[in-house]
């Protein structure tokens, strides 16, 4: 086992704790379980931490305004937003609480914009209702008919989140393999076997007390290898891929504050091309919307969807030209919700009534994922503990 393992064979291995995956919410748990005292080994398949969902995405600090109440996204992110903004200020991780606007671009959202807020409120956020004089004043590039200042919401380095949480976790004694990807899980007496195979296509065998599944894009997958039925407890993922395209840095004057218009009814965790604020002032528009029936990572940005974005940013900042815009990046989301179809909450689910205890799967973990990573871990501590 390597203590900063950039590749190397892991061979084999005991351990308290196995994390499969080491995105944002795989770095979080390995964090808090290593602090708890326990032998924590995190395997991900990709060279460095963080590649998938949690780096391919707008680095937003949700305050938890679009989830139904007492729903996990509703709770976890509105105690996410202060726990990680605090985590943000004592381990040096660049943070920035710019706030967003919520907007009604016409009189018809007015109404849709009364019921976001509202929910948003039930859920314990604050939302102040701004005169329009004044969102005018603050930002005479953007057209709106009513706006709603979120305060709470910032932006944040996720890789400097990455490297924190990652140092804590090896303080503690967990052990990272890189470049390995779990190919078989079985329970095994005591807890669960673990085979892998490393970056040489070599195998690399691990025997764990307990599994935490944080593989993000192939949860679903993960959590059927030691026997459950995926389909009956309804943990099936479709893959959401969405683009984003840059403003040109001439162009930053254009807004001081991230812009979310009103989403429609229905419209789940996606709530469509909005734009984000970087920490460096940078202005980055999306995500839309592509489902990849074939569960293909493509991050690819179509070029050809450039209309449509520079339609949708029309609608709000009237004064963007065509040269204003490149493609930027793209993201994938893993969600249980179906295009139309109800609302789907985060899985944090110990599998003990399914015949494997010990065994934690986390699916469906995407927006507010990032917001949500420590309390997530928290909550997984607590079901290992029960």
């Amino acid at each position: 086992m390597t203590r900063r393992g950039d590749g190397a064979t892991i061979g084999a291995v005991d351990a308290d704790v196995v994390v499969v995956g080491a995105g944002a919410v795989g770095l979080a748990c390995a964090a808090e379980l290593s602090q708890a005292g326990l032998s924590v080994v995190v395997a991900e398949r990709h060279a460095s931490p963080g590649q998938e969902t949690s780096s391919r995405n707008s680095q937003v600090l949700h305050a938890g305004i679009y989830y139904p109440a007492g729903s996990l996204k509703a709770g976890l992110c509105v105690r996410g937003n202060r726990s990680l903004s605090e985590f943000c200020e004592a381990h040096g991780v660049p943070f920035r609480r710019l706030g967003k606007w919520l907007l009604a671009l016409v009189p018809d959202e007015e109404a849709r914009l009364a019921e976001v807020v509202a929910g948003g409120r039930a859920n314990g956020v604050i939302l102040e209702a701004v005169p329009l004089a004044r969102f005018r004043q603050e930002e005479p590039h953007v057209r709106a008919v009513a706006a709603v200042l979120s305060p709470s919401t910032g932006i944040l380095d996720v890789h400097g989140l990455f490297r924190a949480l990652r140092v804590i976790a090896e303080e503690n004694g967990a052990s990272f393999a890189m470049r390995h990807t779990l190919v078989a899980a079985a329970p095994a007496r005591g807890g669960y076997e673990l085979l892998f195979t490393g970056p040489s296509g070599e195998e690399a065998r691990v025997t764990a007390s307990c599994v935490v599944n944080a593989a993000g894009l192939d949860a679903d997958t993960v959590a059927a290898m030691p026997g459950l039925d995926v389909e009956a407890a309804d943990y099936r993922l479709s893959w959401t891929k969405g683009n984003y395209f840059r403003i040109r840095g001439g162009k930053r004057h254009l807004a001081r504050r991230l812009l979310y218009p009103v989403p429609p009814s229905g419209h789940g965790s996606l709530l469509g091309i909005h734009l984000t604020v970087d920490l460096d002032g940078g202005l980055k528009l999306g995500p839309d919307i592509e489902v990849l029936v074939d569960r293909r990572q493509d991050y690819a940005v179509d070029e050809g969807r450039w209309d449509s974005f520079l339609a949708s940013a029309r609608r709000y900042l009237p004064s963007l030209e065509p040269d204003d815009l490149s493609p930027d990046q793209s993201g994938i989301r893993p969600r249980l919700q179906r295009p139309g179809g109800p609302f789907r909450d985060f899985v944090l689910a110990e599998e003990s009534a399914r015949g494997l205890p010990r065994w934690v799967n986390l699916v469906g973990i995407e927006s507010p994922g990032l917001t949500c990573c420590l309390e997530i871990a928290r909550e997984v501590r607590s079901l290992l503990r029960d």
